[in-house]
């Protein structure tokens, strides 16, 4: 059994009840005010009565207001109307003190429906002035006031009437500007909204029509918006909100047999219908643009990638003849040489291996987005790739003279791993703090296993990394810190770690603060069971 849906709570603008009564206590006081005022020159019974009927439809307003709705407030309206065409009449008629009155309900209509129900306030208005016209022809209007009373009536008739006309076409002018901002915004959103009565006939409509959808036929019916063969759906949608159904379907578009058109009804709670309809076609191109969009990036991302990763033996073949040819030069293998061609061969050997460990991590970090980087995974103890690391960086950091420490298990820890990937990391991760530690500073190396999780830190006392680097670092190619820092290598270690630990199953974390140093913690799910010792010693690499 299907749930009916509350029906929508869509209004037609007006101000709020609480605003209206103000309105009406604002009157009832002036009424008041303005009757002790005048009793100081003496009140007639007339008069009495007239202020006692203005005093209703304040009063009433207290309990009809409290229903809220349309019906209600034309109801207010009327009641207005039938107590000041009375009070008019008490009051000697058409040329009475009290005449001004007659303009009320206008004003009233402007302060309880704002401009949508000025209309229905200016025919009110005239039906009080025609039924005092009426009573004054039959004889039933009571006898002309006279003197001050006359004078304090006309100019209390006056001042509330004006200051209640002001307040109602203040409010009526103001919800007229509110009204186009809201026309404005629904012609600017992306579908069809149409206000129909309960045959489905539209009575307004909102934005754009889809595209074979025409707008002045819907006049006739919502089914217009559809072929002959789906018409009936529509109309039976239709009879589904009137019922207080949910409702919804889908048909092809009168005026374009390619579009595939959504319709979402419900009802509102003045027994009128909104439809909003939806072109299906258009949205389903839009996403299909946008997937074949993204597919072309990846594709041709993921095409430079095997281009790099198939260059591999092209691009270090020839480095490496540079360097081989340059590193017998440099040991004088078949004799000496000047002095200045052995400087160039070293700088033609250093030069050499800087290039080779760029390329080689562009490389690495190609094979990985191409998908094409495999672990050689073996069993061993963790300790040696991470030695084997320390031992080709310690002449680096000897060089930068930053003190290298390492705290190693003094007990193997078996683990499954990719060797070359660990002294890698291990590799990268020292270069890096080395790198950007000044003179006297310390790199300390951390191994340690946790359970299952081996994990790596890496902890320097360098410069640091401030919060705006740290959310980019990682990724592949950014770098941190000024144009001089950035200019020492490509931006690929950190993310070339991160990966590798990844292709293991675990992940990286980086702690940093300007001007305090860094760790970055590695973290892999590679230990044997009971393959840990929790014993730590240090190891210091040779030098």
């Amino acid at each position: 059994m299907s749930k009916k849906p509350a029906s929508a709570k869509i209004r037609p603008q007006r101000p709020p009840v609480g605003e209206v009564l103000i309105w009406h206590l604002a009157w009832s006081l002036g009424v008041v005010a303005g009757g002790l005022v005048i009793a100081l020159s003496g009140l007639t019974s007339a008069a009495i009565g007239a202020l006692l009927l203005a005093l209703i439809p304040p009063i009433a307003a207290q309990v009809l207001l409290k229903f809220d709705g349309e019906q209600a407030r034309t109801l207010l309206l009327g009641l207005w109307s039938l107590c000041v065409a009375a009070a008019c009449a008490l009051a000697g008629g058409i040329g009475g003190p009290l005449s001004p009155w007659l303009l009320a309900p206008l004003g009233v209509a402007g302060v309880v429906g704002r401009a949508k129900m000025l209309a229905k306030g200016a025919a009110f208005s005239l039906t009080s002035v025609a039924g005092v016209f009426l009573m004054q022809a039959f004889g039933l209007v009571g006898p002309p006031i006279e003197g001050l009373l006359k004078a304090g009536l006309s100019a209390l008739a006056l001042l509330t009437t004006a200051l209640g006309l002001a307040a109602g076409l203040i409010l009526a002018r103001r919800a007229g500007s509110e009204d186009s901002e809201a026309r404005a915004a629904l012609d600017a959103q992306p579908n069809l909204i149409v206000v129909t009565d309960q045959e489905g006939r539209a009575l307004s409509t909102y934005g754009p029509a889809p595209q074979g959808v025409d707008v002045a036929r819907l006049k006739e019916g919502l089914d217009r918006a559809g072929r002959e063969a789906d018409r009936p759906e529509i109309n039976k949608a239709v009879a589904a909100v009137v019922a207080g159904e949910a409702a919804v379907a889908a048909f092809i578009s009168a005026g374009d047999e390619a579009r595939k058109i959504a319709l979402d009804l419900r009802r509102l709670d003045d027994r009128r219908l909104i439809a909003v309809l939806r072109d299906t076609t258009a949205a389903r191109d839009r996403e299909q643009a946008l997937e074949n969009a993204a597919s072309e990036a990846e594709s041709l991302a993921a095409g430079r990638s095997r281009f790099l990763a198939s260059m591999s033996h092209e691009l270090r073949t020839p480095l490496n003849a540079i360097m081989g040819f340059s590193d017998v030069m440099r040991q004088k293998m078949f004799g000496e040489l000047p002095g200045k061609y052995v400087e160039y061969a070293d700088l033609i050997h250093e030069s050499g291996s800087h290039l080779l460990d760029l390329i080689n991590d562009v490389l690495d970090m190609s094979k990985i987005e191409a998908q094409r980087y495999e672990l050689a995974v073996e069993a061993m103890d963790a300790r040696e790739p991470v030695q084997a690391a320390l031992r080709i960086v310690r002449i680096q950091a000897d060089e930068a003279s930053v003190h290298l420490r390492a705290n190693l298990p003094s007990k193997p820890i078996d683990i499954d791993a990719d060797r070359r990937a660990i002294k890698q990391m291990v590799l990268n991760l020292v270069s890096n703090a080395v790198k950007f530690t000044p003179a006297d500073g310390s790199v300390t190396v951390s191994l340690s296993a946790r359970g299952k999780e081996l994990e790596l830190v890496v902890a320097d006392t360098g410069v640091g990394i401030s919060e705006e680097d740290l959310k980019r670092i990682g990724r592949p190619y950014e770098q941190a810190g000024n144009a001089d820092r950035k200019a020492q290598g490509t931006g690929l270690g950190l993310s070339l770690v991160r990966a590798l630990a990844e292709l293991h199953g675990g992940e990286m974390g980086i702690e940093s603060r300007l001007g305090a140093g860094t760790a970055v913690t590695v973290r892999m799910p590679v230990v044997h069971e009971g393959g840990a010792s929790e014993n730590v010693v240090a190891f210091k690499p040779p030098r």
